[in-house]
């Protein structure tokens, strides 16, 4: 937020945008500091100063803050990509995260076969089959469980 000082030494990034005396009261001078002109430049090309002027004097003075940073992203973004916004944004995050957790989930099928396999060949050296008459089947059906049957999957891959 700018100090009172700021006032009187320039006007906001509004003011100074839209060429007009910036007054103590102005609704802009908070969340449009003059050294940060771009934020408002896109704020006011996508939503216009109007607009923006009628919802912070809608929203609770506590919440006005995190409304222009919302603006202000949602703005940058429209900026980058007309067509799709933040909502192209989330999109490539939603992608990488499902990307992600099919990897994850991969290793992890790599890791119990790995672990089932170190564990069966632990058995094999003669204590397996010589106590018990089917001890070399059930550990060899133990290597034939799908990796699914030893871990819960992530509530992301039901997609």
């Amino acid at each position: 937020m700018a100090s009172s000082s700021s006032y009187s030494n320039s006007p906001c990034a509004a003011c100074k945008f839209l060429r007009r005396k910036c007054m103590p009261d102005c609704i802009f001078a908070p969340y449009f500091p003059p050294e940060e002109p771009q934020k408002f430049a896109n704020v006011h090309k996508i939503f216009g100063a109007s607009n923006v002027s009628k919802l912070l004097n809608e929203v609770q003075p506590h919440q006005r803050e995190d409304a222009v940073n919302s603006l202000a992203y949602e703005a940058e973004a429209r900026i980058k990509d007309p067509v799709y916004g933040c909502v192209g944004a989330i999109s490539v995050l939603q992608r990488q995260v499902i990307r992600l957790q099919k990897e994850l989930d991969a290793t992890n099928a790599d890791l119990i076969r790995y672990t089932c396999n170190n564990n069966n060949n632990d058995d094999l050296p003669g204590q397996g089959s010589a106590n018990q008459g089917g001890g070399g089947s059930s550990s060899t059906s133990l290597g034939q469980q799908s990796p699914s049957d030893y871990y819960y999957p992530s509530p992301w891959n039901n997609y």
